[in-house]
């Protein structure tokens, strides 16, 4: 199997490498690709850059997809570029996952419709906004919605990220990760501490 992060300018650090660390304890038992619209570098909202192995014109297939969120989300709900692509490999794909802001793109690409979703709670309205038609979920450190499983803010990601594992690996292998990590994980999707701090963040002019 192939995972594919989505990477774009301004992404938040932890919201890709979180669930890429859970993922890439799997070994051979999965292949992490980065993708960006063009291969190269990327700069994170934090400074330090990644390497996006591929763009979108040449990206390989796709059995999960994971798209991060971060400040640089505001801009990319007007690319153009990337929402087709989500539209045209979201669909293909066993799992698509979203961390933090990362949902308000999918919400864009019109592909979270009719289904729960979540968002960070900080910046909530700003997913919202973009998919009238998704069943926003207010209070949820993340959710499994099946094809598609969105989580709340940057560490959740991590948490949601180690749910996939338990659901496509098995509970004995997601374990064995968080043993290997030293990672406390947060197993109750529906315990969601920062739920109380909805749209209480101030959003960069």
């Amino acid at each position: 199997m192939r995972l594919g992060t989505i990477f774009y300018n301004d992404f938040e650090l932890l919201d890709a490498y979180g669930p890429m660390e859970m993922f890439g304890a799997l070994g051979d038992k999965l292949e992490l690709v980065t993708i960006a619209e063009n291969s190269g570098s990327v700069r994170s909202s934090a400074g330090p850059k990644t390497v996006a192995d591929y763009g979108f014109d040449n990206a390989p297939e796709l059995d999960m997809v994971l798209i991060p969120g971060g400040i640089g989300t505001i801009p990319e709900l007007e690319n153009n570029a990337l929402i087709q692509f989500l539209k045209e490999r979201c669909p293909q794909s066993q799992v698509t996952m979203s961390v933090c802001t990362g949902s308000a793109l999918l919400a864009k690409a019109g592909l979270l419709d009719g289904m729960p979703a979540t968002s960070n709670k900080m910046f909530f309205e700003l997913a919202r906004s973009q998919g009238p038609r998704v069943d926003w979920q207010e209070s949820a450190r993340w959710v499994d919605a099946g094809q598609y499983v969105t989580s709340s803010g940057v560490s959740a990601g991590t948490d949601m990220a180690l749910a996939v594992i338990e659901r496509v690996y098995g509970l004995e292998l997601a374990e064995s990760v968080i043993n290997y990590a030293e990672y406390q994980w947060h197993r109750d999707a529906s315990h969601d501490p920062f739920a109380a701090l909805l749209n209480q963040g101030v959003m960069p002019e």
